[in-house]
């Protein structure tokens, strides 16, 4: 059995896809959706973990909700017309410049833009974990099976304090006060 090494700061980068001011209103669950990826980016600065951010034709489906822009100030999205970023340019010049191997995919929608991302960043030798409780679709059950689809692909299922906790191993300091804090 191949066992993933287990996540740190130094090794880890977060890709948050596509929410997006059009497209995130009709997510399913999109309250408990938004609190989770806020505690993971808010979580990612405490612990130094770079958080990219793709949009998908942003002129149709509008910037990146202004709830994660303004935990991401200075951020640039990185814009995309395919449903995998990896068929972006500009989004592998990005991902290749940080030189991390261990991906969290948090984003929408679940069963596309997630998906294709997850799989040919796992074709490509990353280690890649969707972080659930950071994903929707529309509809729940496009979202079932696009974690079961993942997970066939080997693609680990993680939570936001699992990878947050993971990354911080220890429960002391000032990086613990502070993950404990945005759990809460």
């Amino acid at each position: 059995m191949n066992v993933p090494a287990p996540l740190t700061p130094e090794n880890t980068v977060i890709i948050a896809i596509d929410f997006q001011e059009r497209l995130f209103p009709v997510m399913n669950a999109k309250e408990k959706l938004l609190q989770n990826v806020v505690k993971l980016i808010k979580g990612a600065k405490a612990l130094e973990v770079p958080v990219i951010v793709p949009e998908q034709y942003p002129k149709g489906l509008g910037p990146t909700i202004p709830e994660i822009k303004e935990l991401l100030p200075g951020m640039k999205p990185v814009e995309k017309v395919c449903f995998s970023c990896c068929d972006n340019d500009a989004f592998n010049q990005a991902l290749a410049a940080l030189n991390r191997k261990q991906v969290l995919i948090a984003g929408i929608e679940a069963h596309i833009c997630v998906y294709q991302t997850a799989a040919a960043l796992a074709r490509q030798g990353y280690e890649v974990q969707v972080v659930t409780d950071c994903v929707s679709s529309r509809e729940p059950e496009n979202k079932a099976v696009a974690i079961q689809k993942m997970g066939a692909l080997g693609i680990l299922p993680s939570s936001t304090e699992m990878v947050l906790f993971e990354m911080l191993k220890v429960a002391q300091g000032d990086k613990f006060k502070q993950i404990s804090s945005i759990v809460k």
